[in-house]
């Protein structure tokens, strides 16, 4: 699929004008990417994007990301979103798509360890095949993750992987509420 159509979802589901939010499209890939950004919109989530190419393949985790290899958190495939999104904070306004306040949670870069028999798999083909592993090196969040569809729609379920990153007592979802880009909260935007 060519980069414009991966982000034509995004677009037709926003008045970029009103909302503030990025139209993408400025930006090319240079790495390997993520953000985890803290959304208070109609229910508080936490949106996790992972750079593909030259997009960002997201997922909205209602609960946030778990440190605890003991927890499975549902995650919600959403629609790709551009590069740029990567830094936006901002209060999207009432009456348009997402409205409410969004920072950035957490940022960094992540590793791509999705292999099958031992062979690598390249993360667009493992996203397209249902199942993800990665390795995140964030702010709040380090280590391994996984991420695996349930059936063919866009529920997934992520898990943190056992190893140094895990804690089974710290709750940085709960705990560290601030942005890693401007140390203000949702609560500072609204």
């Amino acid at each position: 699929m060519a980069r414009g159509d991966r982000l034509d979802e995004y677009r037709a589901k926003r008045d970029l004008a009103k909302s503030g939010e990025p139209a993408g499209g400025r930006r090319k890939g240079d790495g390997d990417r993520f953000v985890i950004q803290r959304h208070e919109a109609r229910r508080l989530h936490y949106d996790l994007r992972l750079q593909v190419g030259d997009v960002l393949v997201s997922w909205a985790v209602p609960k946030g990301p778990s440190l605890d290899p003991r927890d499975k958190r549902l995650a919600v495939q959403t629609e790709d979103h551009p590069l740029d999104y990567a830094e936006f904070e901002g209060r999207i306004p009432e009456g348009e798509y997402g409205a409410g306040t969004m920072i950035v949670w957490d940022a960094g870069t992540y590793r791509n360890a999705t292999a099958k028999r031992g062979r690598p798999i390249a993360m667009a083909d493992a996203v397209e095949h249902g199942h993800v592993s990665f390795w995140l090196e964030g702010e709040k969040v380090r280590g391994g993750f996984a991420l695996s569809r349930m059936g063919e729609g866009r529920d997934w379920i992520l898990i943190k992987k056992d190893d140094e990153g895990a804690d089974r007592r710290r709750k940085p979802a709960k705990t560290r509420l601030e942005s890693v880009l401007t140390g203000r909260t949702n609560r500072d935007l609204a």
